[in-house]
Parts: C-alpha cells; sequence; structure tokens
C-alpha cells in the first residue's frame, strides 16, 4: 500500500512538473544573440550603461515577474567600444586623466577600449556584490565553454538571487533569477542559456573561450569560430 502510494505521489509530481515546464517558453534575441527560458514573453527596456572606464554603452534588459519570480537577461552592447574611446580621445579635455588622455593602443586613450572590455564581467560582478546581499556561493563557470561568473546571493527578505555573468563577442550577459525564501532553485531558467551567432545558431566551443582572445573552434568545425 505504501508502495502504491508512492508511486501515486511520484505520477502527480511529473505531471506537476511538465505541466510547469509548458507554461515557460524558448525566447530568442537574434538582436542581441542568446536565446533563453522564460516563464512568459519578456518587458524589454532600452537603457543607457557606464562601462567601467566610464562610457556610455546602449544596454537592453529583457523582464518576467511571475509572483515573487522575477527573471532577466541583461545585454551590454561593447561592439562600439573601441569607437567610442577613439571619439574620446580626440576630445579629450586638457588635464584629463588617463581615461581619455593618450594615444596608448593597450591600456589608454585610443586603446582604453580594451581594458574596458577585459575588465567587463569584473564591473558587473563588482555591481552585484555592491548590492549588500549575502553571498553563499561564488564561482568560475561557463555556458558552452564560453567562460563566467556565477553568484548566488541571500537578501535582506531571505528572498535567493541567482547571476551568470559572460562576455561573448564583445557583448556583456547578465543572466539573473531571483525567488521567494524556500523555493526551488530556478533551473527551467539557470540551465537553459544559448549564445548565437550571426546566423542564429547556437554557439558551442570545442575549448574555453576567452572573449578578444582567437576563439577556439566550434564543436563539429574545422574552421575557426567566426
Amino acid at each position: 500500500m505504501r508502495l502504491h502510494r508512492l508511486a501515486i505521489g511520484l505520477a502527480v509530481l511529473m505531471i506537476s512538473t511538465s505541466a510547469a515546464a509548458q507554461e515557460w517558453i524558448d525566447y530568442t534575441s537574434r538582436e542581441d544573440r542568446f536565446s533563453v527560458n522564460f516563464p512568459s514573453a519578456p518587458t524589454i527596456r532600452e537603457f543607457t550603461y557606464t562601462s567601467w572606464r566610464e562610457i556610455k554603452l546602449p544596454a537592453r534588459t529583457y523582464s518576467v515577474e511571475r509572483g515573487a519570480e522575477k527573471y532577466s537577461v541583461t545585454v551590454v552592447d561593447y561592439t562600439g567600444a573601441e569607437r567610442t574611446h577613439t571619439e574620446r580621445a580626440k576630445n579629450c579635455e586638457v588635464g584629463a586623466q588617463n581615461l581619455c588622455a593618450g594615444n596608448g593602443t593597450v591600456a589608454q586613450g585610443v586603446g582604453g577600449w580594451k581594458y574596458d572590455v577585459l575588465g567587463a564581467a569584473d564591473h558587473a560582478t563588482q555591481e552585484i556584490l555592491q548590492r549588500g546581499a549575502k553571498v553563499t556561493y561564488f564561482a568560475w563557470t561557463n555556458i558552452n565553454r564560453i567562460n563566467g561568473r556565477e553568484i548566488h546571493l541571500t537578501n535582506a527578505d531571505q528572498s535567493r538571487t541567482f547571476v551568470d555573468i559572460h562576455v561573448h563577442e564583445n557583448r556583456l550577459y547578465i543572466f539573473e533569477a531571483t525567488v521567494p525564501a524556500r523555493s526551488a532553485e530556478p533551473l527551467l531558467f539557470e540551465q537553459s542559456p544559448q549564445f548565437l551567432d550571426a546566423d542564429g545558431r547556437s554557439v558551442r566551443y570545442a575549448d574555453n573561450y576567452l572573449n578578444l582572445f582567437p576563439p577556439p573552434k566550434r564543436e563539429g568545425q574545422g574552421a575557426q569560430a567566426p
């Protein structure tokens, strides 16, 4: 009898989980080159993001709220960072500090964009950590071998926030989910992100990918990833 009740309970759980999963959608942004599972179609907000080296960049947040749960993907477009740093160096005020002054090709002035892009994930991480929530997990992670950071936070109201931060092809991605206290980890969201190429195909590398370094081959391809 106990085994019979257990079997019924497992069947109900499987049906409930399946029904919950069916409510979610596989959302794709060809413009920002990612896909992710959301509970419903997101609201999209455009805004201006200030980088570590203090330039202004275009950004979007895709967000969904379902009751007390919150899900979002923020994408910051660093693809124009070189151009923006070059223009700033041309118009740098007399006596300005090395954020914009100089003609260096690596660290400052015209070349400051490289440090800005290389520091994008750390800058985003710092902003997350400055919220004041308790950090319960902080580690290296990857999505299809695209390197990143994974952060778990417990907030003042005991809700929990799960964050993944990655940079791919000069775009910064922040995947973030917040769930109420004692709720299950939001695995449908966390395990779903994919990065896309210009043709909308999911990208997976044969070795670790580091932004601004030569990309490894893609799995199943003999040529370098574009």
